[in-house]
């Protein structure tokens, strides 16, 4: 068992800030890097010691790990967290932080080489009795031979990218005649994304949710999960809301995706926070989708419903430290909603943009938690991922947890930039989130872009009259006078809604 005393944090923003406050209630020390873009960033002011990496551009800063090695060494770390992104699943960088003496906060090299390639994935877990969507177990480059695959397994099929993720390389295929060049895209985009074409074709399941289990695992080959995460409201196949648990996750589902989850894990004998992601069907049928070898954006809501610090829980099984508690200890407790907070246009297809933090204030009160990076004045650089902020609500019930994360994006103050708080409000008071029935096309079936402007305070009243009906079975609906009504919808159009 090795004690760590200080850790370099190979990450930014709020990710970095995030891992940080933990650092320091262990009572550790903690190193920060950073490029010249974020040089005055929060995270820099909060760590005990800084060092510049490089120019803005991640390839010249972020990604470079024998820098941020070489800077571990020269201030005396004797851990890497790397936090999520960047190079938190780069094999060959954690087997250099090993081989330099460090430690690397995470799993082993090879569990990150294994879940990384998702057919190497599909092949590692095969031993266990782990439910899979119909597909090839192989890569495809020859199309002709895809094509006849693809029949087989009948269309609507999805062509993937056997490495890497969030959508890229990745393309829906209706029937045999877009198949050609759906499959050449597919191929040409993940060649360019991650240096690799391969790709493979599994069945589509039209309308699907994501569903996903944390797991945690010692050295000493003990597995723990920490129950699901919801992560169906998505834009561009990567995720917007989380919470968790899910609205359709029953007692028995939730054991046996929880078991499924563990196998996994152990089919490469992992170690640390992790997570298994898996698509589940109309019918409730869960099939694994991919490992997850890091801490995940989300992992906050998991946090709230289980008291667990789950950095805290990588840095002691970093250190060699077994699993201090046992599946009987855990239980969910209340419900967490995660909103991200991305600087981006939901009226222009979500397009990402940039600008200042002319005004920038957080909601308050019980039960809110922001994690972030900035701070007022601050430019949103072009170079990195988009997001400003996870806005975190909790309460005792899902229904709750809602209101209260519409209470904290009105009181959420950005100026100066887009932002994505209006549409995260909007899927708030919509009947289909606030039922649970929802999928991944929930942007596709039920949103656009003027309706965050035009007919919102309609809805918005016959959702609080359908609650309180349901509350209260025997209240009747007030209709709202026509003058009141239209005094109403001219305020909603007029008012400046953050972001």
């Amino acid at each position: 068992m090795q004690k760590i005393k200080k850790i370099l944090v190979a990450n930014r923003g709020e990710i970095a800030l995030r891992i940080m406050r933990t650092i320091k209630e262990m009572g550790l020390y903690c190193v920060a890097v950073y490029s010249e873009a974020d040089k005055n960033a929060p995270h820099i002011l909060y760590a005990d010691e800084a060092y510049c990496l490089g120019p803005a551009p991640s390839h010249k800063s972020y990604l470079l790990g024998e820098r941020i090695i070489e800077a571990s060494q020269a201030l005396g770390a004797d851990a890497i967290h790397p936090g999520y992104g960047f190079l938190s699943e780069n094999a060959s960088f954690a087997k250099k932080v090993a081989d330099a003496g460090l430690i690397f906060i995470g799993p082993p090299p090879i569990s990150i080489e294994v879940m990384g390639d998702k057919l190497a994935a599909k092949k590692a877990v095969s031993q266990y009795d782990i439910p899979m969507v119909p597909g090839t177990d192989h890569a495809i480059m020859d199309i002709q031979e895809a094509k006849v695959t693809a029949t087989k397994i009948g269309y609507p099929i999805l062509i993937k990218a056997s490495a890497g993720g969030g959508g890229k390389g990745m393309r829906v295929v209706k029937d045999e005649e877009e198949f050609e060049e759906q499959m050449k895209r597919a191929v040409s985009e993940a060649q360019s994304a991650f240096g690799n074409g391969a790709v493979f074709i599994e069945k589509y399941i039209t309308s699907p949710r994501h569903i996903e289990i944390q797991v945690l695992a010692d050295q000493y080959g003990n597995y723990v999960h920490l129950f699901e995460r919801e992560c169906s409201v998505q834009r561009r196949h990567q995720k917007v809301i989380e919470e968790a648990p899910s609205a359709v996750v029953s007692e028995d589902m939730r054991k046996a995706m929880g078991t499924a989850a563990i196998d996994v894990a152990r089919a490469c004998n992992y170690y640390g926070a992790g997570t298994v992601e898996f698509i589940v069907d109309e019918s409730l049928n869960f099939y694994f989708l991919e490992m997850n070898t890091r801490l995940q954006v989300e992992h906050p809501v998991t946090e709230m419903i289980t008291g667990k610090d789950l950095v805290r829980e990588q840095i002691l099984i970093a250190e060699g430290h077994p699993l201090s508690f046992a599946q009987e200890d855990l239980k969910i407790i209340g419900h967490a909603i995660e909103t991200r907070v991305y600087a981006e246009d939901p009226a222009n297809n979500f397009l990402p943009g940039i600008g200042r933090l002319v005004t920038y204030k957080l909601p308050q009160g019980p039960g809110i938690r922001v994690d972030d990076g900035f701070r007022e004045g601050m430019e949103i650089p072009i170079y990195y991922d988009p997001m400003i902020a996870k806005l975190v609500t909790y309460d005792e019930d899902r229904q709750k947890a809602i209101q209260k994360m519409v209470r904290a994006i009105d009181g959420y103050q950005i100026t100066g930039i887009t932002t994505t708080l209006a549409f995260a409000r909007y899927v708030m008071l919509h009947p289909a989130f606030q039922t649970g029935e929802f999928d991944t096309k929930f942007v596709e079936k039920h949103f656009s872009p003027d309706l965050l402007s035009e007919n919102l305070m309609d809805e918005e009243q016959e959702i609080l009259a359908a609650i309180a009906t349901y509350l209260m079975p025997n209240a009747k609906p007030t209709p709202m006078a026509s003058d009141e009504k239209k005094q109403k919808e001219s305020k909603w159009k007029t008012r400046r809604m953050n972001g």
